[in-house]
């Protein structure tokens, strides 16, 4: 009863001061599955994109952190290919720094702020990694093109082609990310964090 309530409030909150570039939908018959939206900040190669984030709430949410992985690929040396985040706030101590007084807000700009400042030196892509710290130019651009290709809205035209992508085995990722995504903008949702 205590984490439906935490969640109200904080769903609640987010509704009605979310941190700038951040959205999220919820269905009040399920807050267990949360759909987020952060959008790329300016000056930084995520800039114009908008990136879509899974966020499932654990059975012992405040005490255990969400789990929160991006739908939308990016290229980002804290950020795998599976969507997987490398940030402290998302693991239990005393590897990592999650308390229960953080809330899905915190997290969430916690995330937008790796965006805009990686962390190379604890990486969850080891070859991005080197890239940002030796060869931040081509960092800079694979991550651009990465933003064009898979967080911007220009090719709104091909989401039916994109939603048919079978979602089995010998499926590449990043296309199931993309279909998911996709399919998540036509989705209507109940509650819609602003």
């Amino acid at each position: 009863m205590q984490r439906i309530s935490r969640l109200k409030r904080e769903l609640k909150l987010l509704n009605t001061e979310p941190p700038p570039g951040i959205q999220c939908n919820f269905s009040e018959e399920n807050l267990d599955n949360i759909q987020a939206q952060i959008i790329g900040g300016s000056n930084t190669p995520y800039e114009g994109g908008v990136f879509q984030l899974e966020i499932k709430i654990p059975d012992r949410y405040p005490f255990e952190p969400p789990q929160i992985r991006f739908l939308t690929p990016i290229y980002h040396p804290n950020i795998d290919t599976a969507g997987r985040i490398c940030l402290d706030a998302l693991k239990m101590p005393p590897k990592g720094a999650w308390r229960p007084s953080l809330n899905i807000s915190t997290v969430l700009s916690s995330i937008q702020l790796l965006m805009a400042e990686p962390n190379p030196d604890d990486p969850l892509m080891a070859d991005i990694s080197s890239e940002f710290k030796y060869n931040k130019a081509v960092y800079l651009e694979k991550a651009r093109k990465w933003t064009s290709k898979y967080a911007t809205q220009k090719n709104k035209g091909n989401v039916e082609a994109e939603q048919k992508i079978p979602e089995d085995g010998g499926s590449k990722t990043s296309r199931k990310r993309e279909a998911l995504s996709a399919q998540e903008n036509l989705e209507q949702p109940k509650k819609v964090c602003l």
